[in-house]
């Protein structure tokens, strides 16, 4: 990761019930733009930081700012009317033993972005395989942040009819 005065950075949560924190980096303190970086967090705190897995720099100081990863190529021509957004979720997967967990969080266009955990463990009568372990994790993971995404749907639509509103699944 390379960073310089002004970019964003954003970190997943370690724990389901911890926001997302998003923060401003006020120094680079490592050569040609590595870490470690001073950061003034979004509350208000100031802190050192190493980033690690679930870390995501924005280039620049706006909210319209690029992600640090490379671009994909161009899409094709959109009609005029429509409006392009691209989103990302990012995973990190810890294990330890014969237990695996996996945070994700949805980076989006909105400054509170979802996250979510899941886990697995691996019984003692299988087989060593740790893909599994980290496939069963993520796929947890993903399928509490799309029940948060489809109640943070729900509770939008609710708020602009002004009734409890009910998103039917496909």
């Amino acid at each position: 990761m390379r960073a310089q005065v002004g970019d964003r950075i954003i970190l997943a949560a370690e724990h389901i019930d911890e926001p997302t924190r998003d923060g401003e980096i006020l120094e680079v303190r490592g050569a040609e733009g590595s870490p470690p970086y001073l950061v003034r967090w979004s509350s208000g705190h100031t802190g050192l930081i190493y980033p690690g897995p679930g870390a995501v720099l924005r280039i620049g100081a706006g909210p319209d700012a690029q992600a640090a990863t490379p671009a994909p190529p161009a899409p094709s021509p959109a009609p005029a009317a429509g409006h392009v957004r691209e989103w990302q979720v990012r995973i990190s997967i810890f294990e330890s033993g014969d237990d695996t967990s996996a945070n994700v969080v949805l980076i989006s266009d909105s400054p509170q972005h979802l996250s979510a955990r899941g886990s697995s463990h691996r019984s003692a009568h299988d087989d060593p395989a740790p893909q599994i372990g980290d496939e069963v994790a993520v796929a947890r993971a993903l399928r509490h942040l799309a029940d948060k995404l489809v109640a943070t749907a729900e509770g939008d639509i609710g708020s602009r009819m002004g009734a409890e509103a009910h998103v039917r699944p496909v």
